[in-house]
């Protein structure tokens, strides 16, 4: 399980440090700040245990640079602790004179208090990627989540279409687990109804943790081998069951998906080891979340696609980005092409065919 304790060394810096990107001088406070200070400063918080997904390297970089390019500061706050450090990264940026809250949240479920207070300063609130939840807030960007459920299930549903099914959904702290799996069963229930899908176990995970989702998945297997298709929440967990799968020597053999085009889930995929996995550009989403956070403080919000509820009882903005499957057929017209992996890495393991 080394594998997945490979950026502990990181995460347990990135607990101790606080990043600050282009932070310039500030004069007044969140209430009454200068006006003749044009510049705008975009607080981001962001939990850790998430960090070491390989993604959120790239949506700090992307979302910076753009906030950067148009005029912005981004002062971003991580950590390695969890929801309360959460919590305590939030307080520290309210006080920080920011114009807007972008988060990344750890819990979804749990950040309603610390939120009410920007509320309560009328400091606009943007959801990246995770719904907060039980409280208004200005606004929220993400992918379509049920869709990305929905390409999970018609991957599997037309390599496997009769077979025994193992799902392992994503923590159960994040609103997008939910969502995926809203929209997986779409896709599945009509079959398992008519029983030509059997759901053998579908797991929950505490965290979004490899480690954990290894452990989960080995339990079932010990039980039986008797599976066909493997529905993977996202990459990590496509991973922890490749691993486990490859301990019986029966990877290949089982059909696995994921999401988040992880560099290792896209080798995979051309191996033949993972059959796709959901590619979400994050450029795209990263880009203009800052250009909608620079947008906001300007008094200038863009029309959203949707609006969604989020137990506040307030509809919430939705700003949808549209996510892709990637199979080993389209791996050079997506990833490779919007330079999201080189094809020296991702062929890098085995010659691509001439």
């Amino acid at each position: 399980m080394k594998r997945f304790r490979k950026y502990s060394y990181a995460i347990l810096l990135a607990g101790l440090i606080c990043i600050v990107i282009s932070c310039g001088n500030k004069r007044g406070n969140a209430e009454g700040k200068d006006r003749n200070d044009d510049s705008i400063t975009i607080g981001f918080s962001l939990a850790t245990d998430t960090f070491i997904l390989e993604r959120w390297n790239k949506d700090i970089k992307i979302f910076s640079g753009t906030a950067n390019d148009f005029g912005a500061e981004v002062l971003m706050q991580m950590s390695a602790g969890g929801t309360k450090a959460q919590i305590d990264q939030i307080r520290y940026l309210l006080e920080q004179d920011i114009d807007i809250l972008v988060v990344l949240a750890h819990d979804t479920s749990t950040l309603a208090g610390v939120i009410k207070q920007f509320n309560d300063r009328r400091i606009p609130v943007l959801a990246y990627d995770r719904l907060v939840q039980g409280v208004p807030i200005t606004a929220y960007i993400s992918f379509d989540n049920q869709e990305v459920g929905r390409l999970l299930g018609d991957a599997l549903t037309s390599k496997v279409p009769r077979g025994n099914y193992l799902i392992v959904n994503g923590s159960v702290r994040d609103n997008n687990s939910y969502e995926v799996n809203k929209g997986l069963h779409e896709i599945l229930d009509p079959r398992i109804k008519t029983g030509d899908i059997k759901v053998v176990d579908e797991l929950w995970l505490e965290q979004w943790s490899g480690d954990e989702a290894y452990v989960r998945i080995r339990e079932v297997l010990d039980r039986t081998t008797d599976i066909d298709a493997i529905s993977a929440a996202n990459d990590q967990i496509a991973n922890a069951a490749i691993q486990a799968l490859s301990e019986l020597r029966l990877a290949g053999k089982v059909q696995v998906v994921g999401q988040d085009a992880d560099l290792l889930s896209c080798q995979r995929v051309f191996e033949g080891l993972q059959l796709m996995t959901v590619y979400k550009p994050i450029e795209k989403l990263a880009s203009r979340a800052a250009m909608i956070a620079v947008d906001t403080v300007n008094g200038e919000m863009p029309e959203p696609e949707r609006y969604i509820e989020n137990g506040s009882g307030t509809p919430i903005p939705y700003f949808v980005e549209k996510p892709i499957a990637v199979f080993k057929e389209n791996l050079e017209a997506t990833v490779i092409r919007d330079g999201f992996h080189s094809a020296e890495d991702v062929y890098r393991n085995r010659p691509r065919d001439n």
